[in-house]
């Protein structure tokens, strides 16, 4: 089977958290995450079918709360709050682990190998080293800075396996 696995564009990205959240969502080039903010960040990690890992999807501390909170139709204190003691709130991560399972759309293609969401990891969770080094790698990957309007911004990295 040839490699069909594309990479979402960020018009897409943009589309599903806008549909999700039902507000306004900016989306633009960003910069990837650092090894440092792995450590903080939130952490989807995709499977195939034979449970390899397809890609994973990390996103900053500032995102998820920001995203999980709007998904909850909290008010934006309930993310700063959880940003200000770096740690993701349990129902705001209830709500970014929906987030994630939906992004798993994004990834599946016809005549590909379906995807499906493997595991989240939140922060001050042990990331796989395996996992790990799939996000930080260089290559195939998608790097944007997302605002939710009326909440906050934060880093979403995107990186597929080689």
């Amino acid at each position: 089977m040839s490699d069909v696995s594309v990479l979402p564009g960020s018009l897409a990205v943009r589309n599903l958290f806008e549909d999700l959240l039902g507000r306004e969502v900016t989306v633009s080039p960003g910069e990837p995450l650092s090894a440092d903010e792995v450590r903080t960040a939130t952490v989807a990690i995709f499977t195939d079918a034979g449970q390899k890992i397809y890609a994973t999807l990390g996103m900053q501390l500032s995102l998820a709360a920001n995203a999980g909170a709007a998904l909850g139709l909290l008010p934006a204190g309930a993310a700063e709050d959880s940003i200000d003691e770096k740690q993701l709130f349990p129902n705001l991560a209830e709500n970014v682990f929906e987030l994630c399972n939906i992004f798993t759309s994004l990834l599946n293609k016809e005549g590909a190998p379906h995807v499906k969401l493997y595991q989240v990891i939140y922060p001050g969770m042990e990331l796989p080293g395996d996992a790990r080094a799939v996000l930080l790698a260089l290559g195939r990957r998608l790097d944007l800075m997302v605002e939710v309007s009326r909440y906050g911004k934060g880093k979403l990295s995107l990186s597929l396996a080689p």
